[in-house]
């Protein structure tokens, strides 16, 4: 019997997108008020259904809208679909959008707890992880000033090191992740080969055929919310190849 780290069932995803700009707040809730606003329905995921089974490193591929941002929140538990379910067992690593848990009033060292609870762990966790997670990020000189005073690369560069600082069972990485400088990329990018050594499932988007092939054993395709295809990452390169090709 296959042992599944992440099952994907029938999921669909829509968004309601407002017709009308509104500048502001409260013109928005004066015409919610009054019923003048009007949406459009937008399907960002529509009934996709796969199965990654664990120690899988599964490639996610599709030109830009296709979707696969979406399917990595709601793989994260970022976002919770209109219809279907995901199933994922163990701790995830949801290397997407690092920064988007950060209160910026709270100082870095606040903001370690406080990221650390929206994924799960316990403060007695963080507070043994945290001069590991402080060493990594190499912002111990700034760790007591508010968020809002650090730049977007030492903002990240806080995330990962938290999000990296449990040995996880699935890891989600989304490849346009900027993680500071050079030498905090090497050093980001060997603990993250580190952690697919130690037989972590994986779930990687890449818009690279060369990465996908050198990382994944198996890949999807999305195409606007769709899957189109699945299967060996090798054969799924080549027809994505192909696709951009026919562009």
């Amino acid at each position: 019997m296959k042992d599944y780290a992440i099952e994907v069932d029938h999921v669909s995803m829509k968004f309601n997108i407002n017709k009308e700009g509104v500048d502001n707040a409260k013109e928005y809730l004066i015409r919610l008020a009054k019923g003048n606003l009007h949406f459009s329905e937008f399907w960002a995921l529509k009934d996709i259904s796969f199965k990654v089974e664990k120690g899988d490193r599964m490639g996610v591929m599709g030109f830009n809208g296709a979707g696969k941002s979406t399917l990595l929140k709601t793989i994260a538990r970022v976002l919770k679909p209109t219809m279907g379910s995901v199933s994922v067992k163990g701790v995830i690593a949801p290397l997407i959008e690092l920064s988007a848990g950060f209160d910026q009033n709270y100082s870095g060292r606040e903001n370690i707890f406080l990221y650390g609870a929206t994924m799960g762990f316990s403060r007695k966790f963080i507070e043994e992880k945290y001069d590991e997670i402080v060493e990594f990020s190499e912002l111990k000189d700034f760790i007591d000033a508010p968020l809002k005073s650090y730049s977007s690369g030492m903002k990240t560069r806080l995330g990962f090191s938290i999000a990296t600082s449990v040995k996880p069972d699935v890891l989600i990485l989304d490849e346009v992740l900027s993680v500071g400088d050079a030498a905090f990329r090497d050093k980001s990018e060997k603990r993250l080969m580190d952690m697919m050594d130690d037989g972590v499932t994986v779930l990687f988007v890449s818009h690279s055929t060369d990465r996908v092939k050198k990382i994944c054993n198996k890949a999807i395709i999305l195409t606007q919310g769709q899957l189109v295809a699945q299967g060996d990452s090798d054969e799924m390169c080549r027809i994505y190849n192909q696709m951009v090709k026919n562009r």
